[in-house]
């Protein structure tokens, strides 16, 4: 089987890290894009659009076209309707929502050209539940299920595959307090979350855990599934 010519947004870290080493380890080739330098990664600030489009380039020319694009990167800004602004919102929207959007359409070409094609990207929970104080971050993750759906309808015809996953908590970077500790260790988030088991299994996910389902949907092995949003929050979203 050749190996699959990968990028991963937001890879020098978290989900995106990890998902860059299983790709890795499968054989895939891997080009990562992050704000922070890692093993083969280029350096973008993915808010801006024309470094965006320079480095998918750079990308493309460095793995010789692309198979499989996963939107990993994202970032979180707290902040209801009632105590923020368009200016706190934007930022949020550009590289949750928008930047991803846009490597779909930078990058579909050569897997259209091919025939075929994967793309996988990270939402969160937050695209069909809420919680107070993260007005930007709701609207970013459910945009982007939405685009998640609309490219597989437009690139289906192309035999490109194009799906979401939707993780609950995952220890990572961003869950982690000024303090160092991740908010899954809060005697807060504990009394709230595992102690009436709100969340079944009572803790928050590593990002390895993530990575079998992503890689099960930018695989050869995937020749059916498309326009879902797979949901790994270890049953966040069951209970009522």
């Amino acid at each position: 089987m050749s190996a699959l010519r990968c990028v991963v947004t937001g890879a020098a870290s978290g989900m995106g890290a990890a998902i860059a080493e299983g790709l890795r380890r499968r054989g895939d080739r891997v080009v990562g894009l992050d704000l922070s330098p890692a093993t083969d990664t280029l350096i973008v600030d993915l808010a801006d659009g024309d470094a965006r489009a320079r480095v998918a380039e750079e990308a493309r020319a460095r793995l010789g076209g692309v198979d499989v694009l996963i939107n990993a990167a994202g970032i979180y800004r707290p902040g209801s309707v009632v105590d923020s602004v368009p200016d706190d919102w934007r930022p949020v929207w550009e590289v949750d929502l928008v930047a991803p959007v846009d490597l779909m359409r930078l990058l579909a070409p050569d897997m259209i050209a091919a025939g075929r094609g994967w793309i996988v990207n990270i939402t969160s929970v937050h695209g069909r539940i809420s919680e107070p104080d993260s007005l930007a971050y709701d609207i970013a993750k459910a945009g982007l299920e939405a685009a998640t759906r609309s490219a597989a309808v437009d690139l289906g015809e192309y035999g490109i595959l194009v799906n979401a996953i939707a993780p609950g908590f995952v220890r990572t970077p961003m869950g982690r307090l000024p303090d160092g500790s991740d908010e899954t260790d809060t005697p807060e988030f504990r009394a709230k979350f595992f102690d009436d088991g709100r969340l079944p299994l009572r803790r928050g996910a590593r990002a390895e855990e993530i990575v079998p389902a992503v890689l099960s949907l930018a695989s050869v092995e995937n020749t059916y599934l498309t326009g879902q949003v797979v949901a790994i929050d270890g049953g966040l979203t069951a209970r009522f």
